[in-house]
């Protein structure tokens, strides 16, 4: 496993841990990160995709509630839900190529989601780019 797949694996662990104990704040995260990541690089890129998803929250889950055809985000799997904030947070706003962003989120799927996770999360998150494409 690379570092960044690494790094994005613990990434999706503080979210979620997040999500599903939102008085757990984010003021831990440095001592998380650390004690999961060995080298600087890979707890700084968790530590950018950790803060730039909680940044943009409002704007990826407006984007994925709108190409998620009969899903609301808060009946997703909280593993889902922030596999997909992460991928479309990875498309949307950092320089990582919008097919590997995918197909990370697609590896975070089918080691951490349930049976259907990865076909879930590819489909919503090849909206995000067809959206793309056909944006000005």
């Amino acid at each position: 496993m690379s570092r960044r797949s690494r790094a994005r694996e613990v990434a999706l662990q503080a979210l979620f841990q997040e999500d599903l104990n939102p008085q757990n704040s984010l003021d831990r995260l440095g001592a998380f990160l650390a004690g999961r990541l060995r080298d600087e690089d890979s707890r700084d890129f968790a530590k950018q995709i950790v803060l730039g998803v909680r940044r943009n929250q409002q704007e990826l889950d407006a984007l994925l509630a709108a190409k998620a055809e009969n899903w609301s985000l808060h009946r997703m799997a909280a593993t889902d839900r922030n596999i997909l904030r992460i991928g479309a947070y990875e498309i949307r706003f950092s320089d990582t190529p919008p097919r590997v962003a995918i197909d990370e989120a697609v590896e975070l799927a089918k080691r951490f989601g349930a049976a259907q996770s990865s076909q879930f999360v590819n489909g919503i998150l090849d909206k995000l780019i067809e959206r793309d494409k056909d944006s000005p």
